[in-house]
């Protein structure tokens, strides 16, 4: 009897934390430990194998991201010019944007405000401190574009939905 009890709680509050979490976006897949929290919107067939998501200030995901492991999304900081030292008690917040098509590499940390546009690839153990334009190839810490995907070949793909 109680271990019935205890199941039906587990699926009931598995059911109210999804819908709270995926109330107005779509379902992702996901295919290792994540931890997501805050205001966060996920796009069309995204793709997590390992994440921490810290989304108080929001966080759009476009359609078709995809990520390795070790992925962490920050949107928040503590005010460190206000009224104490190191920092005081309020809070900034700060959205992430993410476009379609982005696929992110493996312990990569994006910071509060970033915007990353459609098409994007972000290398390894990059540190997301600024926004990336549509179509760059980037990475380092900070994170600089080293070159731009073939635009062309790009859209020929899209426009066929060749999306993995």
């Amino acid at each position: 009897m109680l271990l019935k009890f205890k199941k039906t709680f587990i699926r009931f509050i598995s059911k109210f934390i999804y819908r709270h979490i995926f109330r107005k976006s779509n379902m992702p897949i996901i295919n290792d430990w994540c931890k997501l929290r805050g205001n966060i919107i996920f796009g069309k067939n995204n793709h997590f194998n390992g994440a921490e998501i810290y989304g108080t200030g929001g966080v759009v995901f476009g359609n078709n991201f995809h990520s390795a492991k070790g992925l962490v999304i920050l949107t928040q900081n503590h005010n460190w010019k206000g009224e104490a030292l190191p920092y005081d008690d309020t809070v900034i917040l700060k959205p992430v944007n993410i476009g379609d098509n982005v696929w992110v590499g493996m312990n990569v940390m994006i910071l509060p405000g970033v915007t990353i546009g459609e098409g994007c690839i972000i290398q390894a153990g990059s540190v997301v401190s600024k926004s990336i334009p549509n179509y760059a190839i980037a990475g380092g810490n900070p994170v600089n574009v080293i070159k731009y995907r073939n635009v062309e070949h790009y859209e020929e793909l899209k426009i066929n939905e060749k999306f993995h």
